[in-house]
């Protein structure tokens, strides 16, 4: 009788043995999910936290694996369940807390807030992501076993080789070509210039043409003001120096040395200068300024920031030490304030230019910063304008074991708890969607960045 019960309860075991996870991976796993639902800085679409979860869920599954593979065993049966059951409970609350976070932060940003269906598509996306990297990686994990120690590191030197030699100069020429074409087109909802005081008009030294897609933008945007808008692109000279000659010359021809107040605006790596700013200096110096800003890169700034950093600092210090140049050589009681801004790469290019030598600092009347990256400029002398929201003056690879340096940020949205390693993770996707939140939050700024602009009493300043 006794074997004729164990016969039929047999398959029920064999199916609780499934069904109830080991006790690490439970734990694994929810400790994985928790942490890639804790507070963000900005809102999160249902995809990109669908990639996030699923991310660090095939990690916990490969954890969970490995732990199963050094002999620590299931656990019993009892303990099993129990964890199960803690573990879907834990889940369960850090979704409840999860969307208060993310309503929060839509609330602050004036968002819609999130409903059921954001956690169906992110639970869908999740288990798509993790299955998908789970399945990968056990792929490669039993073509490695295949092929023997040594002829997978001979496989894997060849691979990084060709990566490295083939691939990836590949996708940087396919990157730049794209880049620079974009650069190129002409947006034919943009209008030319007839204004003298802009650049890319009929008598300016510098053509429409090569101004590029941002430049164009500047130059071309609707205003009734009597500002002047000078500006020359990658395209409008060979070189360096003769980009900067032009600048300092289309400068003075626009009749920018006129004007009570000198901007040098540096640009971000494909060249954008944000109207928002233009609009506020404009404001600021009640249209008795000039702008200039000369292009450094095709690529975008986070490109330009990995890869061509140094290009953005020299292009600003040449372009401001020769406007510097200029300036001083008007009689003083003719001569325009000088003041330089930057935005995000823009800052790090400008922060470079004004503390290049102690007499272009002095004879700078103001200097100002808008989202600069974290630890990436010297914040002495100049007023720094930041969001608590932005990803960008936030993300270093020193977040991964201490807290974020948010002196000088304007708190703009409910403040995240920081968490080692975690806050890293989760400030890094964060930058993805920097762009994506309204002014005045994340990595987007409003005029308070041109009538923020201090004026210091230095020597040479009205």
């Amino acid at each position: 009788m006794s074997t004729v019960f164990d016969v039929a309860t047999r398959p029920l075991a064999a199916v609780r043995a499934v069904a109830v996870p080991r006790v690490t991976t439970s734990v694994v796993l929810t400790a994985t999910i928790v942490a890639s639902l804790s507070p963000s800085l900005l809102p999160r679409t249902p995809t990109m936290q669908a990639v996030l979860t699923g991310l660090f869920t095939a990690v916990g599954l490969g954890v969970a694996s490995l732990l199963r593979r050094v002999g620590i065993g299931p656990g019993p049966e009892k303990l099993r369940s129990a964890t199960a059951f803690i573990a879907a409970v834990t889940v369960a609350w850090s979704i409840l807390a999860a969307t208060r976070w993310q309503d929060g932060l839509r609330a602050v940003m004036g968002m819609q807030p999130i409903g059921l269906l954001y956690w169906v598509q992110t639970a869908a996306g999740a288990a798509f992501v993790a299955i998908a990297l789970y399945g990968i990686t056990t792929g490669i994990g039993w073509a490695a076993g295949r092929l023997g120690l040594v002829r997978g590191i001979g496989v894997s030197i060849v691979a990084g080789i060709a990566l490295q030699v083939i691939v990836v100069p590949a996708v940087v020429g396919w990157r730049t070509t794209a880049y620079r074409a974009a650069n190129g087109v002409v947006d034919t909802a943009l209008s030319q210039p007839l204004s003298t005081t802009r650049s890319g008009s009929a008598e300016s030294y510098v053509s429409w043409s090569t101004l590029g897609s941002e430049g164009r933008k500047f130059v071309s945007t609707e205003s009734d003001t009597t500002s002047v808008r000078a500006y020359v692109g990658l395209d409008s000279a060979p070189d360096l120096h003769s980009r900067v000659n032009l600048a300092v010359r289309e400068l003075e021809r626009a009749g920018g040395l006129s004007k009570s107040a000198v901007v040098v605006a540096v640009p971000t790596g494909s060249g954008w200068v944000d109207a928002n700013a233009v609009a506020g200096f404009e404001r600021r110096f009640h249209d008795d300024v000039a702008l200039v800003g000369m292009q450094y890169s095709y690529a975008p700034s986070w490109a330009t920031f990995v890869f061509g950093r140094a290009a953005a600092e020299e292009s600003a210090k040449a372009l401001f030490t020769a406007v510097a140049q200029r300036l001083s050589e008007l009689p003083p009681q003719h001569r325009p304030d000088l003041f330089i801004y930057g935005q995000s790469l823009g800052s790090v290019g400008g922060s470079a230019a004004f503390h290049s030598t102690a007499a272009v600092t002095e004879s700078t009347c103001g200097a100002l910063w808008a989202g600069p990256p974290a630890g990436a400029v010297d914040r002495r002398d100049a007023t720094i304008l930041a969001n608590s929201s932005d990803p960008v003056v936030r993300w270093s690879p020193r977040l991964l074991v201490q807290p974020p340096d948010l002196a000088g940020t304007r708190i703009d949205a409910p403040e995240p708890q920081w968490i080692p390693v975690v806050s890293f993770l989760q400030t890094t996707v964060d930058l993805l969607g920097a762009l994506n939140a309204p002014a005045g939050h994340g990595h987007r700024y409003g005029v308070e960045q041109g009538t923020a602009m201090p004026h210091e009493n230095r020597r040479g300043c009205a």
